[in-house]
């Protein structure tokens, strides 16, 4: 795949285009995390005082969170070149990722009858979110090397094997987490378009990871009970059962309409939503700003995907470009997961949604992806494409 970023024919570097997209990306994850400082205090400041908290604990929460996140991106983006995680790094960050998988099964916390979060002194945080960073980042090495042959076919399929479906599979089975399975698998399918895997090959793995879903799905009672998001009325209990959360939801966006009822003017927040602030934080943007505001939401990670997208076609070589394509499949896939369930087209899955939703480690992860991102869009680490055309730059004077 020829890059933007790569040596043209007449020996001078053409400067790859991402000065536009990279601004469009900035702008759009600003913009999300203020809304989502926002709403998260209006959605969680009556749950807060039940709790005997502040109204603003949770806003104050996640405050802390995303400048831990932004330096995290920084630090991601300016202060090490995406080539270093094509390097021996990559597995150091991907045995950290499955050794903290590992404690969470073994001495993990339960929360909604799951064991998904793990304590490390005063921090909780749910290691899932950073494993599906690390995987991708895998993927992107591994079939980079394929491309490069630097490793063999027999080769290639034992390492991801052992690098990417055995940890995956594990994550899946300890933590019942088919949401993040299904996101993780999303950020590999991403690798393998933007390494220009063929067609027919892409294809197949798509269907068995279909397959997967729906055998998962209708194996487990647990999941297929989620099923009932196409009628949660017919739930046994009329509603009350595990129709409610999704019925709420339903409530909140009619309550909203066009305009919304108003900001701060939410009634499903009064203890009628759960999760009202992390996993449904989308329901009550559609209460309070109205069908116009949830668009725009949409219209600003689609606008991240156009980015994203833009500056991973620019990218400097193919690992530069498998990063940031799958990442940004990977972040606005996760958004419009965490959507579809609160409209009530995909069943809950628990996700939240990026940059809005309550939560440190959705958060810091998110921020990470960005940081990677834009780390692709500076180019190898050496000089910026668009500098040294700067520099190149000749002025003629004309003589009067």
């Amino acid at each position: 795949m020829a890059r933007a970023g790569k040596n043209d024919s007449s020996g001078a570097l053409a400067a790859p285009e991402i000065m536009g997209p990279r601004l469009m990306l900035l702008l759009g994850v600003v913009a999300l995390t203020l809304l989502g400082f926002v709403m998260i205090y209006s959605a969680s400041s009556i749950k807060a005082i039940t709790e005997q908290s502040g109204a603003m604990s949770y806003m104050i929460d996640q405050v802390k969170f995303a400048v831990i996140g932004m330096v995290a991106a920084f630090v991601l983006w300016k202060l090490i070149p995406y080539r270093f995680w094509a390097g021996n790094a990559v597995w150091i960050i991907w045995g950290v990722a499955v050794l903290l998988l590992l404690l969470t099964a073994a001495v993990g916390l339960a929360e909604n009858g799951a064991q998904r979060w793990l304590r490390l002194g005063p921090i909780s945080l749910q290691p899932s979110e950073f494993v599906k960073i690390s995987i991708v980042l895998v993927a992107a090495r591994l079939f980079s090397d394929l491309r490069s042959k630097a490793i063999g076919a027999r080769a290639f399929i034992v390492e991801i094997l052992v690098f990417i479906i055995i940890p995956t599979g594990f994550l899946f089975a300890s933590q019942s987490d088919l949401g993040t399975t299904a996101i993780i698998a999303l950020g590999v399918i991403g690798v393998m378009w933007m390494g220009e895997v063929p067609l027919r090959t892409i294809l197949a793995v798509i269907l068995a990871m279909v397959l997967f879903a729906v055998f998962a799905t209708l194996l487990s009672s647990y999941r297929s009970d989620r099923f009932l998001y196409l009628n949660p009325w017919n739930d046994g209990e009329n509603g009350y059962g595990n129709g409610y959360q999704i019925i709420h939801s339903y409530y909140a966006f009619s309550e909203g309409g066009i305009f919304g009822a108003g900001l701060g003017n939410s009634r499903e927040k009064y203890l009628y939503l759960p999760e009202s602030e992390t996993d449904f934080i989308f329901a009550i943007i559609g209460e309070e700003l109205g069908m116009i505001g949830a668009v725009a939401v949409i219209v600003v990670f689609l606008a991240i995907l156009w980015a994203g997208m833009r500056i991973a076609r620019s990218a400097y070589d193919d690992f530069g470009a498998m990063v940031a394509g799958s990442l940004t499949i990977m972040l606005v896939f996760q958004a419009f997961l965490n959507i579809g369930c609160a409209i009530g087209v995909f069943p809950t899955t628990g996700k939240p949604l990026p940059f809005i939703s309550s939560g440190g480690s959705s958060l810091i992860a998110s921020f990470m992806m960005v940081g990677l991102i834009l780390a692709v869009s500076e180019g190898s680490g050496g000089k910026k494409a668009y500098e040294q055309r700067r520099d190149e730059l000749r002025v003629v004077r004309q003589k009067r």
